[in-house]
């Protein structure tokens, strides 16, 4: 069996690795937005000469790849030992022209959304948790937040864009 290393890519996605029988280096970044980029790639040692290749996948191409190389059953197996139903546990990482770097962190509840929280932030390497909603954010600062999926995705928006995006009937209350 090949051996897959595992690594979460803050603010991206996760990266899954693992060397083949001739030494070849192989990679799949799994974004977070859906698509996929199959890389191989070289370490230092390997020197100058070593190729380096990087395809960009969208989610279907990434998901007829896989079936076209057997792998199916497994990338299903990961997926759901991955995950918690309902629950979303992801990354941000504050760049200079997001809204929320140099902002307090607030609640998001107090904004509307309610069933999402921010678990830490990470900066410099050291965690806060729990971190109270007068933490300031810097860019640099990587927020870990948990809540559905669809709240985890418009709280990004906000911490991007200082907006959430418009409510849908998910979003609006029964008989609204």
């Amino acid at each position: 069996m090949v051996d897959v290393r595992r690594v979460k890519l803050p603010g991206v996605g996760v990266l899954h690795t693992f060397i083949t029988d001739d030494g070849g280096k192989v990679g799949v970044i799994a974004h977070r937005s859906g698509h996929s980029d199959l890389i191989t790639f070289a370490d230092e040692e390997d020197g100058a000469e070593s190729t380096k290749v990087s395809l960009r996948l969208s989610e279907d191409e990434a998901h007829t790849l896989a079936e076209l190389l057997g792998g199916t059953q497994i990338t299903e197996s990961l997926t759901q030992l991955d995950q918690i139903p309902g629950l979303s546990i992801d990354w941000f990482t504050v760049d200079y022209e997001d809204h929320i770097a140099g902002q307090e962190l607030g609640d998001p509840a107090d904004r509307g959304v309610v069933g999402v929280t921010v678990v830490a932030v990470v900066r410099n390497g050291s965690a806060n948790p729990a971190p109270a909603s007068d933490f300031r954010v810097f860019p640099g600062d990587t927020l870990v937040v948990a809540g559905t999926p669809e709240k985890v995705a418009k709280v990004f928006n906000f911490f991007r864009s200082g907006q959430y995006k418009a409510k849908t009937a998910v979003d609006a209350p029964p008989g609204g």
